[in-house]
């Protein structure tokens, strides 16, 4: 014979019971494996912005020779100097991500047989500089060690010129607003790295979870400096859209589009490196 709790049917009432129940379960599933996702992306936020190549180089490049400094907090860093001794200026380039200082060994050489001496920084954990993991707040340590080490020799801002690339975009535009040099160049630059994240994550909260945000967009208006933009119109790391937005940002700025170009071959283009000179001589 059948228990009478097996003749006990579900009532509509408490039907509906059981599915409020299921689904508050659910939500609060969701939204806690949500929040860890987030918790995860921020505390992880780092290995995606700051991506050093693997080693450290056996060999300073042919023409030039190793700039050494300490950061103010401690931290020993370096980077590759290529002296003209007749130079005006001084450019100091910010390498992007991915990179060294020594990749661009060929494009500083360039520049010094056009008459400047060139300046190439390394970050903290990238290259030789292997002292501490990079942050935003240590990069710009490092610049300012750089920097400081050529005012001890007499190259001060009036002489310098601050040249980022990509990631390092954020690095010159620091250095800028802290009055480090006389005219800026931007080579494929984002308007902040939350910005640039919300575009790539879009359903993850990118205020919160980056930490460092390298935000041109915001520094932009205040930096008075003559400035050079320069972007491809394919790249697909940092669209175009976020080069013409840090150009008219900036009071002073000139913006250069480059046809069919994208991330990592806008200095194969001849005009690029030219405009890219003529600004930095300028008067």
């Amino acid at each position: 014979m059948a228990s009478d709790l097996d003749t006990i049917e579900e009532t509509p009432a408490q039907r509906r019971k059981r599915r409020t129940i299921k689904l508050v379960m659910n939500l609060v599933f969701a939204a806690t494996a949500y929040a860890l996702v987030v918790l995860g992306a921020r505390l992880l936020h780092r290995r995606i912005v700051y991506q050093p190549p693997e080693g450290a180089p056996a060999e300073v490049p042919e023409g030039a020779t190793l700039l050494t400094a300490r950061a103010a907090d401690g931290v020993p860093v370096n980077a590759l100097e290529f002296a003209s001794p007749k130079a005006a200026r001084t450019i100091v380039h910010f390498h992007g991500n991915a990179e060294t200082a020594e990749d661009n060994a060929s494009l500083a050489r360039d520049f010094r047989r056009r008459g400047f001496s060139v300046v190439l920084a390394e970050y903290r954990g990238y290259g030789r500089s292997k002292g501490a993991p990079p942050t935003e707040e240590g990069l710009y340590l490092d610049a300012a060690a750089i920097l400081d080490a050529l005012a001890a020799r007499g190259v001060g801002p009036e002489r310098v010129v601050l040249w980022g690339q990509s990631l390092g975009t954020g690095v010159a535009t620091e250095m800028a607003k802290r009055g480090r040099g006389s005219r800026l160049v931007l080579v494929a630059p984002f308007t902040s790295t939350y910005e640039l994240g919300r575009r790539v994550v879009p359903i993850l909260p990118m205020s919160y979870v980056m930490v460092d945000r390298f935000d041109t967009i915001e520094k932009a208006p205040s930096i008075g400096l003559p400035t050079l933009v320069v972007h491809g119109n394919i790249d697909d790391v940092i669209p175009m859209e976020f080069g013409k937005r840090v150009s008219e940002a900036f009071p002073h700025a000139t913006f250069l589009e480059v046809p069919e170009g994208r991330h990592d071959n806008l200095y194969k283009n001849a005009s690029v490196v030219s405009a890219i000179a003529n600004h930095a001589s300028a008067p």
